[in-house]
């Protein structure tokens, strides 16, 4: 039986992660759990969050996780949803926290001045509801999900890479501006929308999450 650690550090909606995984592997036994020996023991480890990156990086501190999610990231089939995706990288505007520098980039803050369609309409911050995510690399995580799906969103930051990782991108999406909301790299699978959100492209995210073999 196939063992699914979801990191519990008090920040996200990990019920709704557990029952959607639940929902497309029956089968896996699934843990929310804030024990880094399970954590390092689980055949697959998803790190999904939200609310703020300095709370969120303190309480993975105070409950040890930080050196078993470091460890996952670089060992075992790692999924990271929201803030579970901005804390892989070097550092963040937010609070000017340092994150777990698994990956090479930044998170910035979406800027007011930038916060503007085309046809000269204020965009709100936080980004808040679905929008596209345009596929830019092939990846086993989006079998049977359309290039141009929507997906749920509801975030005030996001990922910038530096030139040396752009090859990490494996989606963008556009919110007043292009923004990666999705990269890739050997085992890990990180998003900036909440697939456990998505209705059934979030499903069949998750689900081929469940059957990827990195």
């Amino acid at each position: 039986m196939t063992t699914v650690a979801i990191v519990d550090y008090g920040m996200g909606n990990l019920r709704s992660v557990a029952k959607a995984i639940e929902h497309v592997a029956p089968d896996a036994h699934i843990l929310v759990t804030a024990d880094p020996a399970q954590v390092a023991a689980a055949d697959r480890v998803v790190v999904p969050g939200q609310g703020a990156m300095p709370d969120c990086m303190r309480e993975l501190d105070a409950r040890g996780l930080r050196p078993a999610v470091i460890a996952a990231a670089k060992t075992k089939p790692f999924l990271g949803i929201c803030i579970g995706l901005q804390m892989l990288f070097q550092e963040s505007e937010e609070g000017h926290v340092a994150g777990l520098g698994v990956l090479s980039g930044r998170v910035r803050r979406f800027s007011h001045e930038q916060m503007i369609t085309a046809d000269g309409m204020r965009l709100k911050v936080p980004h808040m509801g679905w929008n596209e995510v345009n596929q830019t690399a092939p990846h086993p995580l989006w079998a049977d999900i359309d290039k141009n799906a929507r997906f749920y969103f509801v975030h005030s930051y996001y990922v910038e890479l530096d030139d040396a990782a752009a090859q990490l991108s494996a989606a963008s999406s556009d919110y007043g501006l292009p923004f990666t909301c999705a990269v890739a790299r050997d085992n890990i699978f990180a998003v900036q929308f909440h697939p456990e959100k998505s209705a059934q492209a979030g499903l069949a995210l998750l689900k081929n999450f469940m059957s990827w073999k990195p």
